[in-house]
């Protein structure tokens, strides 16, 4: 049963499960890493027999067996993505960056560009659940970017094939190819290169305990993008709300998986002891129902605080991947709200909408950390450079300004770059 909290002042820590200790994960892992730079495929091929109980004899679905996978999905189910991805791709379009030229001066131009990364490795989790939208969610955003190889890395099905879902989605997300190998292999073949794998600029994508230290270990030899931990959803709610509708929403994050988090804070007790009851009530009708309980037993938390202003303080403290504010006139709080993955405002806004349809990504910051991250953006897929142009009159003027500072620091020949090649002209 989930755990009713009274109270007014909050520590994440008071609330929030220690994360797991991942000593034996980073030792196993790490001789994952090394045996698969060391071996390439085959050693894919290894783990992905010892892991997933599956042998793979071609590694790869290239773009024609995405493009037939996909025609033998439902047209229902393909619609459907394609709507989906007209959202997404209408809301990451407005986050496009653009360079930028500086002619302020006579004589110097500075400027700086903007580049799409060439090769992108995104992983798809599989296991216990297939998520096509997460191939959505990562692959639009590297489209929009300009990204021009976008591998997909998900564990394959047990004919060692790609699930048919996830080839459907690869094919309206537009992904170069997909990798039939999941786990800490797959993410050291995306690192590493193998000899039919490209190696990726960037990996993206959540996964499991041993995918997210997997990341960690290669970060520096290519870039990551955020260590995704357990999945969570906070629901700030008030009793106007149906507890069956607040307890289905806390499930939406719960059936996840066992380490999945769900908070409701509210500023009643008796909604929340309705809310518990609801819980008690669904849960065995879930098919993931085992999953759900655990996760509502071990790390769910039911708050009351005395306001609703009092629960976004605990929201912000906890700094959830997902917020849902479910109260009257939602837009009067959002400015409250400093920490939080994503936003889901009223009574009508289900997280839900935001994982599978509504646009915005929902690869979102976990574990506390949207105090400091943000969501997968295109701004992920594509690296900065900056340029500087100076004619002999402009570097003339600068002259004395750098050799004072390079001097300071006492670095002589940092100066002299300069001031000789001065010097060399008024020889002339």
């Amino acid at each position: 049963m989930i755990k009713i909290l009274k109270m007014d002042k909050f520590r994440r820590e008071d609330i929030l499960p220690e994360p797991p200790e991942q000593a034996e994960i980073s030792n196993s892992v790490k001789k994952v890493l090394a045996d698969v730079k060391e071996r390439g495929d085959e050693a894919l091929k290894y783990y992905t027999k010892l892991f997933d109980k599956v042998d793979v004899d071609n590694l790869i679905a290239d773009a024609a067996d995405i493009e037939k996978g996909a025609k033998t999905a439902e047209p229902e189910f393909i619609e459907a993505l394609e709507k989906a991805a007209a959202n997404i791709y209408k809301f990451h379009e407005k986050q496009k960056q653009h360079g930028f030229v500086i002619q302020d001066e006579k004589g110097i131009i500075t400027g700086q560009r903007v580049i799409p990364l060439k090769t992108v490795g995104i992983y798809v989790p599989g296991g216990t659940a297939r998520y096509p939208s997460t191939v959505l969610m990562n692959c639009i955003p590297a489209k929009i970017a300009g990204v021009e190889n976008i591998i997909i890395t998900t564990p394959p099905d047990k004919s060692g094939n790609v699930p048919s879902q996830i080839l459907a989605a690869a094919y309206v997300a537009g992904a170069t190819c997909i990798v039939k190998a999941g786990g800490a292999q797959a993410v050291a073949a995306l690192a590493y290169g193998t000899e039919t794998i490209p190696k990726a600029d960037k990996i993206v994508g959540p996964g499991n305990a041993y995918v997210a230290e997997a990341k960690k270990q290669v970060q520096g030899l290519v870039d990551t993008d955020m260590i995704a931990g357990p999945s969570e959803i906070l629901v700030v709610a008030d009793d106007k709300n149906d507890p069956n509708v607040t307890a289905f929403d806390l499930l939406s994050q719960a059936e996840h998986d066992r380490m999945a988090t769900a908070v409701l804070v509210t500023n009643s007790d008796e909604f929340a002891q309705k809310v518990s009851e609801s819980l008690e009530k669904i849960i065995p009708t879930l098919p993931r129902k085992e999953i759900a309980r655990a996760s509502i037993d071990n790390n769910g938390k039911i708050i009351v605080t005395s306001s609703i202003e009092k629960a976004i303080e605990a929201s912000n403290e906890i700094a959830p991947e997902h917020l849902e504010l479910c109260i009257d006139n939602p837009f009067d709080y959002l400015s409250m709200v400093r920490n939080a993955g994503s936003v889901f405002m009223g009574r009508n806004c289900p997280e839900a909408l935001g994982d599978y349809f509504a646009g915005p990504n929902h690869t979102l910051p976990t574990s506390g950390t949207a105090r400091f991250s943000s969501p997968l953006s295109v701004e992920d897929f594509v690296k900065k450079s900056a340029y500087t142009y100076y004619t002999a009159e402009a570097l003339d003027r600068a002259c004395k300004s750098v050799v004072t500072i390079a001097e300071e620091e006492g670095l002589y020949a940092h100066g002299r770059s300069v001031s000789y090649r001065c010097e060399l002209r008024k020889k002339g």
